[in-house]
């Protein structure tokens, strides 16, 4: 099983990215988490180009097409998701109904440093997941004080949020084992 991880940030240190990392070891055997890193290469969403992605466009399709689900870790900025991470679902979405996020499954994660673990922009990633017809587990795990929230390992030093991880993640594979029905 194959799940991509998509980190909505384009920090180098990025705590999203090191969710994402924590994420793939907290997987059950048989699933592996594959990284996207292709979001700063992304251009600016432009319908006139739809038909024709660029490369970068075109590998951000192809990650999608060939996984069996996306999890996706999002900061937050501004009360809302990053502008970067928003091109990239649009350039996902089309053409749309029929777009490579059509019913997968697809789970969101978020950390930040303020307190709150970017829930807000979690909440705008799973609206605009839905809105493209992917299939979104509504659970969410907002780490906030991500400044000190991972310890030496890269893991998440408070047992409850790596248990709640582990969980999201066991759902989201639960969720590929057992297809979601396809519209007629």
């Amino acid at each position: 099983m194959r799940i991509l991880g998509i980190s909505g940030s384009l920090r180098r240190g990025s705590h999203n990215r090191g969710l994402l990392r924590a994420a793939g070891d907290a997987l059950p055997p048989g699933a592996d988490l594959v990284e996207w890193e292709g979001l700063r290469d992304l251009p600016p969403f432009d319908e006139d180009l739809e038909s024709t992605p660029s490369p970068a466009v075109q590998e951000l399709l192809d990650a999608i097409e060939q996984s069996d689900a996306i999890l996706i870790a999002t900061p937050e900025y501004n009360a809302s998701l990053p502008g970067a991470l928003k091109n990239a679902l649009d350039w996902a979405s089309r053409p749309f109904p029929d777009n490579v996020l059509r019913n997968k499954p697809a789970a969101v994660i978020g950390a930040s440093t303020g307190l709150f673990g970017a829930v807000w922009a979690q909440a705008e990633v799973r609206k605009v997941l839905k809105a493209t017809g992917a299939h979104v587990l509504e659970s969410e795990l907002p780490v906030g004080m991500a400044d000190m929230a991972f310890d030496e390992q890269g893991g998440l030093a408070d047992p409850d949020l790596a248990a709640r991880l582990q969980d999201v993640v066991s759902d989201l594979a639960r969720e590929v084992a057992a297809p979601v029905e396809q519209a007629a």
